[in-house]
């Protein structure tokens, strides 16, 4: 089934956020301590940063956290060949 969202379904998830608070689902685990959230409402992207606050996913964290999750894939690779 194929779900038809308006701009009127927008602007009533956005003000529902503004009143109630978003509602964030985890929709990219970068590494084990940071991860990138989504609200399921209104669609606004959070991100950890370096004290572990939310803040907000701009281009710029967008492109450190491909690069981190890259470097914490390519790290965790070797560790586990160097074990078995």
């Amino acid at each position: 089934m194929k779900k038809v969202f308006s701009n009127y379904g927008t602007k009533l998830s956005s003000f529902c956020c503004g009143i109630f608070g978003h509602h964030y689902a985890v929709s990219k685990r970068v590494t084990f301590h940071i991860k990138e959230y989504k609200c399921i409402h209104c669609q606004k992207e959070v991100t950890t940063d370096v004290s572990g606050n939310l803040s907000r996913l701009t281009p710029e964290r967008q492109d450190i956290n491909n690069t981190l999750e890259h470097l914490y894939q390519k790290k965790h690779r070797t560790t586990t060949q160097q074990v078995a």
